[in-house]
C-alpha cells in the first residue's frame, strides 16, 4: 500500500505503528507488538534498520520476529532522483504473482511532498546471503531464470505495459542513458588501456556511437519489452544459505534515467554477463537463457521466439559495457575500480563473444 505519511527516522518506529501495519497486512490477527529492538545500518541510497520484536501473549498469526525497515530519500545530487518504483515493486507490481522472487513486504508508503519513502520487509538474513557470498552455480542460474520470467510475463509486450501504465522509452530517454556514461570511456582509454585487450577501445567507441541508434529501433516492437528490475547485480540479489531456492530480487531502484521498461531478457545479461566469470557464463549462458524462454512460455508468453530472445539477449550485452562505464563519467573512479573494470572486461569479452558489433 502506498500512502502520504512516510518513515524518515528509525527514531518514529513504535510498536503502536508496528502493531498498526503488522495487522493491517493480516500478519498479526490477535495481539500486539510490545517491544522493538532497533539495529541500524545502511546502503549506498538508504539507511535502514533490523528490527527484533516482541509480541503479548495473546498474539496470533504469522508474528514476524524480525523485519528489515529501508528508508530512502529520493532527492539525489545532480538532478538525480528516484521514484515511487520500490513501493510499487512490492505493492502493485508483482502481488498477483505467486512464484516472483519478493521479499515477503508487510508496509511501504511513498510520499512526493518529502521526496521519500520506507518499506517494511521480512529479515530473511537467517537463512539468505548476497549472491556475491556464493559461486554462481547452474542451478542458481535457473532459478534466477525461473523468478524473472514469472515477473517479466505479468507487464510483457504492448498490452501488459498498457495495463501497467508504463511507457516505452523514448529515442531521448535510450540516448541520455547511454549519454551520460560516455564521458567514461575517455577516462578509461586514458589510464587502463594495459587492462584492455587491442581492439577494445575502439569497441568502446564504436559501441557508443552506434549502439543507441539500434536501440531505439528495437523498440518499435514491444514485444519482449516489459517492466524490468534494471539493477540485479549480485549484491542486489538474496540466494539460501543452503539449496538453490527460493532467491529475492532486491532494490528495485532506478534513477529517473534508467532504463525501467525494456526487454526482459536484460535482467538475465545483467546478471550473468558483468558478475559472472568469464568461462562460467560461457559454458551455462545458452542453457539458462533457454529455461527463461520456455518459464516464460509457462507463464503464457507465446509468441516470442527463441531466434528473438538470442537476438535481443546479444543486444542488451552491449548494455552491460555502458553500465560498467558509467562508474567514469566523471574521471577515472580508483574507489570501485575493483569493480567496474572486471565488469568492463567481461561485458566487453562477451561482446566479442557474441559477435554483438554485427547489430549495429
Amino acid at each position: 500500500m502506498t500512502d502520504e505519511w512516510v518513515i524518515t527516522s528509525v527514531d518514529e518506529v513504535t510498536v503502536g505503528w508496528l502493531t498498526a501495519v503488522l495487522t493491517q497486512s493480516n500478519a498479526l490477527t490477535h495481539g500486539d507488538v510490545t517491544a522493538v529492538t532497533v539495529e541500524t545500518g545502511g546502503g549506498n541510497w538508504s539507511a535502514n534498520a533490523s528490527l527484533t520484536l516482541t509480541y503479548s501473549d495473546d498474539a496470533q498469526g504469522q508474528r514476524p520476529k524480525r523485519l528489515f525497515l529501508k528508508l530512502v530519500n529520493t532527492a539525489l545530487d545532480d538532478d538525480e532522483s528516484f521514484d515511487d518504483s520500490e513501493v510499487t515493486y512490492y505493492t502493485r507490481d508483482y502481488v498477483d504473482v505467486a512464484d516472483a522472487p519478493l521479499v515477503p513486504c508487510y508496509h511501504a508508503a511513498y510520499s512526493a511532498t518529502v521526496q521519500r519513502y520506507h518499506l517494511l520487509l521480512e529479515d530473511v538474513s537467517e537463512t539468505h546471503v548476497l549472491a556475491l557470498e556464493k559461486a554462481p552455480t547452474l542451478a542458481y542460474g535457473l532459478a534466477l531464470a525461473e523468478g524473472l520470467a514469472a515477473m517479466h510475463a505479468r507487464w510483457w509486450g504492448a498490452k501488459g505495459l498498457a495495463e501497467a501504465g508504463a511507457a516505452m522509452h523514448s529515442a531521448a530517454h535510450i540516448q541520455r542513458f547511454i549519454d551520460i556514461a560516455a564521458p567514461g570511456v575517455d577516462h578509461i582509454i586514458a589510464h587502463v588501456s594495459a587492462d584492455l585487450k587491442p581492439g577494445w577501445p575502439a569497441l568502446m567507441r564504436d559501441l557508443f556511437a552506434n549502439l543507441p541508434a539500434a536501440l531505439i529501433k528495437r523498440t518499435q516492437d514491444a514485444n519482449g519489452f516489459t517492466l524490468i528490475h534494471g539493477d540485479n547485480n549480485e549484491t542486489n540479489i538474496l540466494v539460501p544459505r543452503e539449496g538453490t531456492r527460493p532467491i529475492y530480487l532486491i532494490d528495485r531502484q532506478p534513477f529517473n534515467w534508467s532504463l525501467t521498461t525494456w526487454l526482459g531478457v536484460y535482467d538475465l545479461a545483467y546478471a550473468i554477463v558483468r558478475d559472472w566469470p568469464i568461462e562460467i557464463r560461457r559454458q551455462w549462458e545458452l542453457p539458462i537463457l533457454h529455461h527463461y524462454h520456455q518459464h516464460l512460455m509457462q507463464h503464457g508468453i507465446a509468441s516470442y521466439s527463441w531466434n528473438q530472445l538470442l537476438d535481443d539477449y546479444k543486444l542488451c550485452v552491449p548494455i552491460c559495457v555502458a553500465i560498467a562505464t558509467e562508474f567514469c563519467r566523471g574521471g577515472l573512479n580508483q574507489r570501485w575500480q575493483h569493480i567496474w573494470l572486471p565488469q568492463l572486461q567481461r561485458s566487453l569479452t562477451a561482446c566479442d563473444d557474441l559477435e554483438c558489433r554485427s547489430l549495429w
